[in-house]
């Protein structure tokens, strides 16, 4: 078996990943998820729980909001975590410009269906949605559009089942990280486990 241990600073990523997920990497994986209290907390306490894991076989995602900072900054901050804590090899790093909720505006049609909205995918081409991480209140603008029906935890519980993984998400940030679990999924088959 493999692990595939998912580095949050939020509770709503792991309710999406845990739909998402399972979707894109094999069944002889072992999902693990966890959850920090903030980014703060995420980036203080990173490296020792990256260096203090030892189950064989493990991958890791590390998956954390831009909001106002800059993306190159933290996403070199995460890096250097994760070579101190020698998992580099392992690991992928992925920055959701500028907040989660920026996936789901980037696949309206999944928030039409899953917060059961009509007519909400036809807004798709609209210019604030063509790009939605260009969108610094991306929370802001999907709780506005639901009438306030969204809310982080529930609300991506209910998007996630219905987003699409082809790479026609809006979100650029979504299709990274789509991709790079991709990545990891080949590794996964071109590598049989080693130990127990």
């Amino acid at each position: 078996m493999f692990n595939f241990v998912c580095m949050l600073e939020e509770p709503s990523a792991k309710e999406m990943l845990k739909v998402v997920l399972p979707k894109l990497l094999p069944n002889n994986v072992n999902f693990r998820y966890i959850v920090f209290e903030g980014k703060q907390d995420l980036e203080k306490q990173l490296e020792g729980k990256l260096r203090g894991w030892q189950a064989p076989n493990s991958y890791f995602l590390i998956l954390r909001d831009q909001d106002s900072g800059n993306c190159v900054k933290l996403k070199d901050s995460l890096i250097g975590k994760v070579k101190n804590s020698k998992k580099t090899e392992n690991t992928i790093i992925r920055i959701a410009c500028h907040e989660l909720e920026s996936f789901y505006l980037g696949d309206l049609e999944a928030v039409e269906k899953g917060l059961k909205i009509k007519n909400l995918a036809k807004m798709q081409n609209n210019k604030r949605y063509r790009n939605p991480d260009h969108l610094t209140n991306a929370s802001e603008v999907l709780t506005k559009l639901s009438g306030s029906t969204y809310q982080k935890i529930q609300g991506s519980r209910m998007i996630a089942p219905f987003l699409k993984l082809d790479g026609s998400n809006r979100s650029a940030s979504f299709n990274v990280l789509i991709s790079g679990v991709k990545k990891i999924h080949t590794t996964i088959q071109s590598c049989p486990p080693t130990g127990r």
